[in-house]
Order: structure tokens, then C-alpha cells, then sequence
């Protein structure tokens, strides 16, 4: 595990090992967004683990429409931010870097205790079903077609959630641009239909996460980590791929890193797979088109795995999600050739604080979170 387990560098970050934990939701935090105790053991577990990074759940950036989940934790508020900090030193404390993932929510709004209403690029209705485990029934709402106003809101937002996360001690944010969320809906032909300046052809519809990019970049400035996390399949689409294949990825991938970012997060349900039918993966493009580090996620779980895709120029940092779920310390494990705890689905089930409200729906029988 020569490379997997070495010293790198992301940006000024020194980071112990490439092995980083992936985000994933967790809708652990407190009715009005903030995080919590809770929270810290669970996040600085990995820490302690040996992770050398950490990347968040995402974390809603506006108290408008960009929250997908109740319970879910922002950094839409000065209270917000304050509630990251122990949590932040904790992790830090344990020897990781830690990242804020940011995320509007979009289309797949499942939850939002604010507003009725949500929004994405265009009234197009997500297909399939809400997230059971994260307490969503039933078919996905229509959302309502964002305004130029709102688009403008949206965008401050990333921007002051990312300032928030520097003031709470963060190493970096994540855009969340993957799974079917508001920026990867913008990329998507699917989900952005728009005939005005945010929609269009393939890069046309790049121009939202451009103008977050550009937004989060000033607000933060440039000793701050910026990166962004990827995919092809969404939450509510899991065969959902990009259109013009390799070429058009390569393009794409070009025009985000070259906006400022740091690194790119890319993910696929396999990240080894190759990313349309044959040829390179997702990553492998990814990795091929850009300067900056690119991390890979998707079905990782071995020592093994992790050293293959490093060793063959895949990407420079792994990320596991499920795996580290079931190992807090997985790279001790594979560091000590000790053997890995298999994936439970009832790990996946969220670590969730709710309200007397909500502990009664589910003494009911009824979801925790109810249809959007």
C-alpha cells in the first residue's frame, strides 16, 4: 500500500495518507440546522481512524430553497457556523483535514421546514421514489422553475456558506455538483431545459456552477481549498449519463478546474468501471483532462482496490463511503493487514436527532420526513 497509505499534499493541505471518507448524508443535525455532539463523534471517529481527509455530508447553503433534508445540517447562518466549531477542532484535533461539502438540493428536495416551495432549473419532476432511509415517501414533487432572482440568491448563498466554513476553521468546501442536486441538475440536459443564459448546450448549462465557482473563489479567496464533487447517475436516475461521451467529459472537467478550483471529487457506482459502455473511467477522464488532484469514489472497499486505481493513475486520493461506515478505521486496518468489517445496510440507516414531532410520526408508522 505504498501509495495509498504516503504522505500527500492537496493544495497547502498536508495530509497524512490518500485515503479520504466521502460524504454522506446523515440528517443527524438539530431541527434548525445546527450541528451537534453527535455530530463530532462521528466525524472526528474517522479522524481517529487514520483517515487523512474528511469531506461532510452536504450541508445546505440558504435559508431559502437549497435545504433537501430535515435535519440536515447548513452553514446558511452566523449559529450554524458557530455550531460547526467543536466539531471542526475535534476532527483536527484527531490529525485530519476536514472539507465542507456545500449542496442545494434542487429537485430533490425531500424536506424543507422553511418553504412549501423548491426549485430547480426547470419544472421537470425527478424520477423514481424519495429516499425511504432518509425518511422521504412517495414520488418526488414537481418543482417550480428557478428565477433569475433566486438563481442570484442561490448563488450568494454558496458563497456565504463558504465563508462560514472558513470562519468555522474548515480546510476547504466541496460544491456538491453530483447525485442529482441543484448544480448537477444545471449540467444535466435532463433537468435544465432553459433557453436563457443558464441553459443551453453542454457548456452553456456549466454556467451556474461557474458563477458559484467564481462566487465561492472571491469570497474565500485563494488559500483556501475549492473543490468540487462529480457523477453521471443521480439520487433519482441511477443510469443517467452524460451526452458526447469522453470528449465532452474532457471539456467539461477542463472548464470547471480551470474556474479555480483545487481538485475534483468524481463518482460513479463503480469507479473502476469504464464511464460510457468501454474505455477509461470516470475518474481515468477525469485525471487525464486536468492538472489539479482528482479524487475517486464509487465501490471502493480493499486496501487492494484503493492501490490498483492509485497505482494505475486513476486518481490521486481515494474515497470511501460504505466501507468506512463499517471501518471508522480504515486505513489502520489496511495499514496493520487487518481484516475489514463487511457493509450492513442498517449502517446506512441515518444517525438522526429528531423532534418529539417526528418521533411520534415514526411511533405512527409514518415517515420522518413526509412528502415534499
Amino acid at each position: 500500500m505504498s501509495q495509498l497509505l504516503e504522505p500527500c499534499s492537496l493544495k497547502h493541505l498536508k495530509l497524512r495518507n490518500r485515503a479520504a471518507v466521502a460524504p454522506m448524508t446523515r440528517v443527524s443535525a438539530e431541527a434548525e440546522g445546527a450541528a451537534n455532539e453527535l455530530m463530532r463523534d462521528y466525524y472526528a471517529s474517522f479522524a481517529k481512524g487514520g483517515f487523512g481527509m474528511v469531506i461532510s455530508e452536504g450541508i445546505y447553503t440558504d435559508t431559502a430553497y437549497s435545504q433537501g433534508y430535515f435535519n440536515q445540517p447548513g452553514l446558511a447562518t452566523e449559529a450554524h457556523r458557530d455550531s460547526w466549531r467543536l466539531i471542526v477542532d475535534a476532527v483536527h484535533d484527531a490529525g485530519a483535514a476536514f472539507v465542507a461539502q456545500l449542496m442545494h438540493g434542487g429537485a430533490q428536495t425531500q424536506g424543507n421546514i422553511h418553504h412549501a416551495r423548491h426549485v430547480a432549473p426547470s419544472a421537470v419532476q425527478p424520477g423514481g421514489s424519495q429516499l425511504t432511509f432518509y425518511g422521504g415517501e412517495g414520488p418526488y414533487a414537481t418543482p417550480a422553475q428557478i428565477s433569475e432572482d433566486e438563481i442570484q440568491e442561490a448563488i450568494a448563498g454558496f458563497a456565504q456558506a463558504a465563508r462560514h466554513a472558513r470562519e468555522a476553521g474548515f480546510d476547504g468546501v466541496e460544491l456538491h455538483g453530483a447525485n442529482g442536486y441543484l448544480l448537477h441538475e444545471f449540467i444535466s440536459a435532463e433537468f435544465n431545459r432553459r433557453d436563457d443564459h443558464w441553459g443551453g448546450d453542454y457548456l452553456g448549462r456549466l454556467r451556474l456552477p461557474l458563477a458559484v465557482i467564481a462566487a465561492v473563489r472571491a469570497a474565500v479567496g485563494n488559500d483556501f481549498v475549492v473543490g468540487m464533487r462529480l457523477s453521471q447517475s443521480m439520487v433519482s436516475d441511477s443510469q443517467l449519463k452524460w451526452e458526447g461521451g469522453v470528449d465532452e467529459a474532457r471539456q467539461r472537467f477542463r472548464a470547471l478546474a480551470d474556474a479555480g478550483l483545487d481538485y475534483l471529487h468524481v463518482t460513479e457506482p463503480d469507479a473502476a468501471a469504464p464511464a460510457f459502455g468501454d474505455g477509461p473511467s470516470f475518474a481515468a477522464i477525469a485525471k487525464g483532462s486536468v492538472s489539479i488532484p482528482v479524487i475517486g469514489n464509487g465501490g471502493i472497499v480493499t486496501g487492494e482496490q484503493a492501490e490498483k486505481l492509485l497505482t494505475q493513475g486513476d486518481m490521486d486520493l481515494v474515497a470511501v463511503g460504505k466501507a468506512a461506515l463499517a471501518n471508522n478505521d480504515w486505513p489502520q486496518r489496511i495499514a496493520q493487514g487487518l481484516p475489514l468489517n463487511e457493509f450492513d445496510g442498517t449502517m446506512f440507516v441515518p444517525m438522526a436527532t429528531i423532534t418529539n414531532e417526528l418521533a411520534w410520526r415514526n411511533a405512527n408508522g409514518r415517515s420522518a420526513l413526509g412528502s415534499s
